[in-house]
């Protein structure tokens, strides 16, 4: 590799590695006392423990894999390190200003040996190790959004809720023909997965897979669409349901999407907050059903990374706000929310764990569905069509939607 070419990829980290800290660091301007401290939800730790994490990982990997120095502050190994403390018990963090000074100091030792390291051989690490921060900002993101949550939705619902409803049907009948259109994807071969540099583990080794002819919606199913299925009793109805589906429905008796608003000013947007479950149903519903992730990726080929991705605008946007299609002519496969496929996470063929077991491998337990194309919180360095993110099917705090496809 000649030294230009690996001065050039120094600077790119480095620029990459600056980026996604600064837009943190904006969000962590965003976050209160008491949000910074205290868990949202069980199943996500609080925010203030995530950049304590991305701070310690970034010390774990590069000063102490890579440069063999050691990690210190010794007690951060317990507190910060991702197989540590349970959930449920890391609300004990240092102040604010105490871990962005971790941050600041791990960064500035990390910039140090960025300046001269053997990028040639290190290169996929330090990719791997902008995307770990790049997904833990997203999740930072929802985090803030479910402490936002009471208010925020409260505000949105500010008319009269027996007119909201009956102007959403109105305006949700109107919209149904424009939002149902379905694309053609013709069969043949395409290759799926990635073996670019960027490439995690669960998206390696790329392969070639044959798929028969099958049709996609054009667009994420709207909120509009949605309603649709709430006002035909969806909810009460266990015929839409899969088994698995109508036990968690019962044992969680919720009757909307988790990010919901009866606003017309939300009716063109994807439907966001929705578990595998409730896409499923809809899927149902509407006679069609999830694509499997490679039909997904099939038919997101040439999507357009120019989209509603990085906190752009802070919230979803509407389905056609983004008109650059793919190959096949889908619209919004990238940003805006994650879709939700018929998939178990699982192996590539030739698949190997990098850079620890623990990244993907252990979550190869058919206990997680496969969700695709990024969300209006994901950062540029993992919008890419091959992109794996995976969460069980009760899930629905992510910001997840979903479109359908039929044969």
């Amino acid at each position: 590799m000649k030294l230009a070419s690996i001065q050039s990829r120094r600077n790119s980290i480095a620029k990459a590695l600056s980026y996604i800290r600064q837009k943190n660091l904006d969000l962590l301007a965003e976050v209160n006392q008491s949000s910074f401290f205290k868990q949202a939800h069980p199943e996500f730790s609080p925010i203030g423990w995530h950049f304590g994490h991305i701070a310690f990982t970034e010390a774990y990997w590069v000063l102490n894999h890579l440069a063999d120095l050691p990690l210190g502050s010794p007690e951060y190994s317990r507190l910060f390190a991702a197989d540590g403390l349970p959930k449920q018990e890391r609300e004990n963090l240092p102040n604010v200003e105490t871990i962005k000074e971790y941050l600041h100091s791990i960064r500035t030792k990390t910039l140090s040996y960025l300046a001269n390291a053997p990028i040639e051989k290190q290169e996929r690490l330090w990719r791997w190790l902008i995307q770990h921060e790049s997904q833990h900002g997203e999740t930072i993101s929802l985090i803030l959004q479910l402490h936002q949550q009471r208010n925020s939705i409260d505000s949105l619902i500010a008319v009269s809720q027996a007119q909201s409803r009956s102007s959403f049907k109105d305006q949700a009948n109107t919209l149904k023909a424009q939002y149902s259109e379905m694309v053609k994807i013709p069969a043949g071969e395409f290759l799926l997965g990635s073996n670019v540099v960027e490439a995690q583990d669960n998206e390696r080794s790329a392969y070639k897979i044959h798929l028969d002819t099958y049709w996609i919606d054009r667009y994420p199913v709207t909120c509009g669409q949605y309603y649709q299925f709430m006002a035909a009793g969806g909810y009460q109805k266990c015929q839409y349901w899969s088994k698995e589906g109508w036990q968690w429905l019962q044992q969680n008796p919720v009757s909307q999407p988790l990010y919901w608003s009866n606003s017309l000013d939300w009716i063109e947007h994807p439907v966001c907050g929705v578990s595998y479950y409730e896409a499923e149903a809809y899927a149902n519903f509407a006679h069609k059903r999830l694509p499997t992730e490679a039909e997904w990726e099939k038919a997101a080929i040439g999507a357009s990374p120019n989209c509603n991705h990085g906190r752009l605008i802070g919230h979803t946007s509407p389905v056609t706000a983004y008109p650059e299609p793919s190959k096949y002519g889908c619209q919004d496969m990238l940003g805006n929310v994650w879709e939700w496929t018929a998939s178990w996470f699982d192996a590539y063929p030739g698949f190997s764990s990098y850079p620890y077991p623990g990244y993907s491998e252990v979550y190869f337990d058919r206990q997680h569905r496969v969700l695709r194309g990024g969300s209006w919180a994901t950062s540029k360095a993992t919008l890419r069509t091959s992109f794996r993110n995976w969460y069980q099917p009760n899930v629905r705090q992510i910001f997840a939607g979903f479109r359908c496809a039929k044969e």
